[in-house]
């Protein structure tokens, strides 16, 4: 009996030895890390075989001060990648990940190490079709109606008192209504040739109300008119995260870009990376692109798209990126104080200044 009750003893202290070494509270820093990447440019990509970008080399400058023996673990995905953080499958991540609430929840995060923006990206606009456009817009056509129907009116209302006594100036018929709706034109122009002009007490008293109607008319068209042929872009109609339910959207999956967009309740369209995403602009096949400001930029630089898509100056969030860790992992407290080192020094400017 003491025998069995002995073995259940050393049975249980093997268990909770042998939880302890897994529980990330206790991890051996001596042991081989597994990072965690997803190419990323210009933060992490892969050049010649081996790893590059700004992420890579601020985690070899930190890891000159720790010395910690580590390797790489690729993810196709932004999305897998946070998978694979949350449930432990690797020590951290040194991609570019931007702390949010939701994430805090599932995960931990160093310092921040880089502030970037949410940005917008969409396909450059031809100043000459867009105005083109608003030139045969309905607003510009409705506009012309408008006035050519109070021209008209008061034109005919001269001609009904003017066509008896004034016959050969506003005949009769539809020649003297024509002739009526000129003269109300270049009454209305202050142009007044002075070719044809009311004679009766009713007609000069509709010219006198013309005339005065006609200035604040002319006035109010013309502001009208001018507003409908300006050239409206979507850098004018993007303000804030609202406006872009205006326009079809797309975004990274699992992204931070996502994730305000979902707070938003805009509807938008899922990508993998920043790669697809650029494609479907140049394809046309989305107006606009949601995702981390530098990315986009690198990304539009690197095919060369720069004349044919842009970022709007206008930026949707600021952003935060730092190092991600699964839940209570005891790396937090040994990168940490590195980390903060290691931004204060010429070799982390020197790294920032390479990417810019």
């Amino acid at each position: 009996m003491i025998k069995k009750y002995c073995f259940l003893f050393i049975l249980l202290i093997s268990s909770l030895s042998f939880n302890a070494q897994q529980s990330p509270d206790s991890l051996d820093l001596s042991q081989k890390m597994i990072i965690g990447v997803t190419p990323t440019p210009p933060f992490v990509m892969e050049e010649n075989g081996e790893y590059a970008g700004l992420s890579i080399d601020s985690w070899e400058l930190i890891n000159e001060k720790m010395n910690l023996d580590y390797e790489y673990k690729e993810y196709g995905s932004l999305a897998e990648l946070l998978n694979g953080i949350e449930n432990n499958e690797v020590d951290f991540s040194i991609n570019p990940v931007t702390v949010t609430d939701n994430r805090m929840k599932r995960m931990d995060f160093s310092q921040p190490y880089f502030i970037s923006h949410t940005g917008v990206a969409k396909r450059s606009e031809s100043q000459i079709f867009s105005y083109l456009g608003n030139l045969f817009s309905w607003n510009f056509i409705s506009a012309i109606l408008i006035l050519l129907a109070v021209i008209f009116i008061f034109g005919f209302l001269v001609w009904v008192f003017e066509r008896k006594k004034n016959a050969e100036e506003f005949g009769n018929g539809s020649r003297g209504i024509l002739q009526g709706f000129w003269w109300s034109a270049v009454t209305m122009t202050t142009v007044g040739y002075g070719d044809k002009s009311p004679r009766t007490t009713g007609g000069r008293v509709i010219a006198l109300i013309w005339m005065f109607m006609a200035i604040i008319i002319i006035s109010s068209l013309t502001a009208g008119i001018a507003s409908s042929l300006t050239v409206q872009t979507m850098n004018d109609e993007i303000n804030s995260v609202q406006d872009l339910s205006k326009f079809e959207v797309t975004s990274v999956e699992s992204s931070s870009a996502q994730e305000l967009l979902k707070l938003y309740n805009i509807e938008h369209n899922e990508v993998i990376d920043e790669k697809e995403g650029i494609a479907l602009l140049e394809n046309e096949e989305t107006k606009l692109f949601v995702y981390d400001e530098p990315i986009l930029r690198y990304e539009i630089k690197r095919r060369g798209l720069e004349n044919e898509i842009e970022v709007l100056p206008k930026t949707l969030k600021k952003d935060y990126y730092g190092y991600s860790f699964p839940k209570n992992s005891v790396l937090v407290d040994e990168i940490n104080p590195v980390l903060i080192g290691v931004l204060k020094t010429m070799e982390w400017n020197s790294i920032m200044s390479k990417y810019e």
